[in-house]
């Protein structure tokens, strides 16, 4: 079965960029409709955006609107891995962000319940 694992997270200053990685095994990867969420302490995961596979190589990503313009998700096939390249980072993007696959395109694609096999996720803090 496929997992996944974040890495990437670190300190940061506000206006810096930062690039998390979530590196899949044990599946195929290029065919899989996977999401990033962040999660700060006593609140819900919230989505980041998505990284949704339209067949062949092709794919759409989708963000949430606080993210928008900062935030690009893009994939590496041959590395079994998704990335998250953060720019412009803000102190309110402090969470510990996760990856994970979405379960149906039926489905709300930014809600978690939709999505499974959670990696352990990856801190982020942004603070000067």
């Amino acid at each position: 079965q496929v997992q996944f694992r974040e890495s990437g997270g670190g300190l940061v200053q506000p206006g810096d960029s930062l690039r998390l990685s979530c590196a899949a095994s044990g599946g195929t990867f290029s065919t899989l409709n996977m999401g990033w969420f962040r999660q700060t302490p006593g609140k819900e995961r919230e989505i980041v955006g998505q990284h949704k596979w339209l067949g062949r190589q092709s794919y759409y990503a989708e963000y949430t609107d606080s993210v928008k313009g900062r935030f690009t998700i893009s994939r590496d096939n041959t590395k079994n891995t998704l990335y998250l390249q953060m720019n412009n980072l803000k102190s309110e993007d402090t969470a510990v962000y996760y990856c994970a696959v979405r379960l149906s395109l039926d489905d709300a694609w930014d809600s978690p319940e939709n999505y499974a096999k959670w990696g352990p996720g990856t801190q982020v803090t942004v603070s000067s």
